[in-house]
């Protein structure tokens, strides 16, 4: 039986937590034979009386009349349910030596990008039997990760293939790790992701937290688990292989018949799983120029505020701050802007640093990353405002021009170049400052405050040059508001970097919803971020096991009914 919304106060035992069970079902001790944690979550809505809130799985020594007997006397309680069975079920496998698997690995699908959307398609491929091969055109975690350190702290100068947004992991390698969703999830596909990640090298504990999230140097571990486990399967990972453009079925039906390389090479295929993430505006472009549907979509941008995290540690948990159960606190905030802008938080990042995330020479972009232990001193999230289709229009080539979103970020991410000096560091600025318009320098009364984290530095000036008027109007409306919610959001000592532009993909490659293959180019499966179809590690890891499942569904038989899942170890 799985029970939901079982409140407890902050400092209970583990004897109180199966006591309240008992009250909460009126069973007698004996009844409960154990729980297992679904998850847990703080309720702490009122300081004085912060709450921690349980999912537990129990096991219960009642025979099957006496668990219907408990359901019928609950009957209305949405607390109070069977416990649902996610374990994950193929969709197809191929047995080894058949000759459907030997007829479909002749054109082994290939997956175009390492970040979790196309590592799960990979994984997921490999898993069914397909020996997929993945091709990344950055480089390995390790070196990838002495790259971009290296420019963050000025000993190598940046790398427009090896950054923060390019190389194995995708731009999620250098962020919180965040595993959760703002959208509703399939349970089977979450924990088939969250135990995936967990049996590459993931702490446990993302399977029962409320808001799990991994953290930038133990995802470094993660991935190049995936990536063994991809191997181990018969699977190949490639990096330094820059998809070019598609080679295509001459014609009208678009066929894919592969993928070319920069380097030349051609590597034939039917079926490509798209997903390169939301900067890989070079490999937009092409496919544009081959005719691939893609639209122009709405997105956001903005800059990163930095706060002590002691500060939004009070303002979250009260006199509760510091407690171990707790751990550094998270917000998130919204403020609506009448003619239907809103300005809110995003990928907030408890302890954490303000990081370079450039793609491209001559451009600054920010972003925010923490490790697994958040315990920097700082607290930083990004404050962005929503971009229109209307906002983009004078940006593109022609009306409805898909790609005229990357001109518009590309634009004020130079302006953000130009405004730090044209070294990479970062424009910033003090928040009263920019709310009073004026320019920030070191001779300001900010004394005291933030000290800035943002790597690789930043110059004290103003961000009025790098971003739209109605961007900066729209701050200076929210940032108040947002003090009179958290007391100091928008005080002396707080500190603003600009720009924060790449908060999701510009543009989206159409795709059909059921059979998810492009509107117009059959074979190309466009997934993830960067095509449009999700924000964030969880949900991107998700569209890549659908990816591959619309794959399978496609070369292999269907599965037989109730083939279970048991390649991943599922501590659960």
């Amino acid at each position: 039986m799985r029970l939901s919304e079982l409140k407890l106060p902050l400092d209970h035992t583990d004897v109180e937590l199966s006591a309240a069970v008992c009250r909460r079902l009126q069973l007698p001790p004996q009844a409960l034979r154990g729980h297992q944690l679904v998850k847990c979550s703080v309720d702490a809505r009122r300081h004085g009386a912060i709450a921690l809130v349980y999912s537990l799985d129990l096991d219960l020594a009642l025979s099957g009349a006496e668990q219907q007997r408990l359901l019928k006397r609950f009957a209305g309680d949405p607390h109070l349910r069977p416990a649902p069975d996610t374990a994950y079920q193929f969709v197809a496998r191929a047995g080894d030596g058949s000759a459907e698997l030997a007829e479909a690995l002749k054109r082994r699908p290939v997956v175009v990008g390492a970040g979790p959307c196309g590592y799960f398609a990979a994984l997921l491929l490999a898993q069914m039997g397909l020996r997929p091969l993945l091709l990344e055109r950055g480089k390995p975690v390790k070196q990838r990760s002495a790259d971009t350190f290296g420019f963050w702290r000025g000993s190598q100068p940046f790398d427009p293939e090896s950054n923060a947004q390019f190389g194995e992991g995708g731009a999620g390698t250098f962020s919180d790790g965040k595993l959760y969703s703002q959208v509703s999830e399939d349970p089977r596909l979450v924990r088939k992701v969250l135990a995936e990640l967990v049996a590459a090298g993931a702490n446990a504990e993302i399977l029962t937290l409320h808001r799990p999230h991994i953290g930038t140097f133990k995802l470094a571990t993660v991935v190049r688990g995936l990536r063994a486990h991809i191997e181990a399967l018969g699977g190949e990972v490639r990096f330094g292989c820059l998809v070019q453009e598609l080679v295509l079925e001459p014609g009208l039906s678009r066929q894919v018949r592969g993928v070319k390389l920069a380097s030349g090479e051609i590597i034939a295929t039917d079926h490509v799983a798209f997903a390169p993430g939301h900067s890989a505006r070079d490999s937009f472009a092409a496919l544009h120029r081959q005719g691939v549907a893609m639209q122009p979509k709405p997105f956001a941008i903005g800059v990163r505020i930095e706060h002590p995290q002691q500060l939004i540690d009070r303002a979250r948990w009260g006199a509760a701050a510091g407690h171990p159960r707790l751990g550094p606190a998270e917000y998130k905030l919204v403020h609506h802007i009448a003619g239907g802008r809103d300005v809110y938080s995003f990928c907030m990042c408890p302890g954490g640093l303000v990081v370079g995330a450039t793609s491209e020479r001559g451009c600054v972009v920010t972003n925010g990353m923490s490790q697994h232990s958040r315990n920097e001193r700082n607290a930083n999230s990004a404050l962005v405002v929503n971009v229109t289709l209307e906002d983009l229009e004078p940006w593109g080539q022609l009306p409805g021009d898909p790609l005229a979103g990357i001109a518009f970020q590309r634009h004020w991410e130079q302006q953000a170049f130009a405004a730090g000096g044209g070294d990479y560091r970062a424009p910033a600025q003090w928040v009263p400052d920019f709310l009073a318009g004026c320019s920030s320098d070191n001779n300001n009364n900010n004394k005291g405050g933030v000290e800035a984290s943002y790597q690789p530095g930043i110059r004290l000036s103003a961000l009025d040059s790098c971003l739209p008027d109605f961007v900066i109007a729209a701050l200076k409306e929210a940032l108040p508001a947002f003090e009179r919610r958290i007391p100091g959001y928008s005080g002396p000592g707080i500190l603003i970097t600009g720009v924060e532009t790449r908060t999701s993909s510009p543009l989206r490659l159409n795709r059909d919803a059921t059979t998810r293959e492009s509107t117009n180019t059959p074979g190309l499966y466009p997934g993830g971020e960067g095509a449009g179809y999700a924000g964030g590690i969880l949900s991107a890891a998700i569209d890549g096991i659908r990816l591959a499942e619309a794959i399978a569904i496609n070369l292999l038989r269907p599965r037989l009914p109730g083939e279970r899942d048991e390649s991943a170890c599922d501590p659960a």
